[in-house]
């Protein structure tokens, strides 16, 4: 899994595809599974420059141009994320094509002071790309309010993320994932998403030695790419033998993952919607995270702590864990 704003897109494409639409899907890069047409645009290799090329996209006038006119004779442009902004904007500008800006949000978190700059660039430029938008979809009323302070442009509605419940739900068995990692009983703890600061990864590990205060045999499944590469060896360092780090996991395998666990667990200090923990939830698993962001309006099962409580944190999965060896020897 990368990132939860391709699992919304390939639903989004999936659902308009079923009600008849031709659905193109435009993206720097990207691997989705998805039977709409898929243009992408390309990008450097290179992470540090992929960033600065995403940052500054504005620049590459020829690409910008080229792919504007392949959205003259579309009907509607619905942009996910900057700066797919910029190619939906012109289109509006120039073809007058309806376009909708889907609102994630940008993260915020415990970052370096030149990621701090990028992320600020980053919203700067989304907010001024889509002041032209016909209207605003954002997927919290968290959200929602932030845009609407930030730029005094109101969501038209909110539409929470969808969950594909075909796939994830509660008859789903996870011993597969169990039996690849060599875990039997043991209390499985579990992290779905991107390995970068504002997750909290590392609050998640220390909140994990203390579960194993209580479980010394617990596992925590960490399942993600590495999108800040100094922050990963941290997290290495950081982590003992009980941490499994698997990188990248094929979407399709996920509701696996979430039906090995006994416990979900983030411990993100933003989100804007987090599609993992309703998927979680969806699995019959409960959830362990911080009182933040959307977490009040899209965790529907578990505990919510103060944010950066530790011991609170471990406690609440300690108690979850407890109650399950309980039922369980009942």
């Amino acid at each position: 899994m990368f990132s939860g704003i391709d699992r919304v897109v390939e639903l989004q494409a999936e659902d308009f595809i079923k009600r008849g639409n031709d659905v193109t899907v435009f993206c720097l890069k990207g691997n989705l599974k998805t039977k709409a047409r898929v243009i992408e645009l390309g990008m450097p290799k290179n992470p540090f420059l992929e960033r600065i090329y995403r940052l500054f996209f504005f620049l590459d006038y020829f690409k910008i141009n080229k792919h504007v006119k392949k959205l003259k004779d579309f009907d509607l442009i619905i942009s996910h994320l900057y700066p797919m902004n910029i190619l939906a904007a012109k289109a509006k500008k120039k073809y007058r094509v309806r376009y909708v800006f889907h609102n994630h949000g940008v993260g915020i978190g415990e970052y370096t002071f030149f990621e701090v700059i990028y992320l600020r660039l980053f919203n700067l430029f989304t907010n001024l790309t889509i002041k032209n938008c016909d209207y605003v979809v954002s997927i919290s009323k968290y959200l929602a309010d932030v845009l609407e302070k930030e730029t005094r442009i109101k969501s038209r509605k909110i539409v929470y993320d969808k969950i594909d419940t075909t796939r994830f739900h509660k008859k789903v068995d996870g011993m597969v994932i169990r039996k690849k990692y060599g875990i039997q009983k043991e209390p499985l703890l579990l992290y779905v998403g991107r390995i970068s600061p504002h997750k909290g990864i590392h609050l998640l590990v220390q909140a994990f030695k203390l579960v194993q205060e209580e479980f010394p045999n617990a596992k925590l499944i960490v399942v993600g790419k590495f999108t800040f590469n100094r922050y990963g060896e941290k997290l290495k360092k950081m982590a003992g033998k009980n941490v499994i780090f698997t990188g990248f996991v094929d979407d399709y395998e996920l509701p696996y993952y979430y039906a090995a666990c006994d416990v979900y667990t983030t411990a993100s200090l933003w989100e804007g919607f987090n599609l993992t923990t309703a998927e979680a939830n969806a699995v019959g698993k409960p959830v362990v995270a911080f009182r933040i962001a959307a977490h009040p309006e899209t965790v529907k099962f578990g505990t919510l702590v103060e944010p950066k409580n530790i011991r609170e944190f471990a406690n609440a999965a300690i108690k979850i864990l407890k109650n399950k060896s309980r039922i369980k020897n009942e």
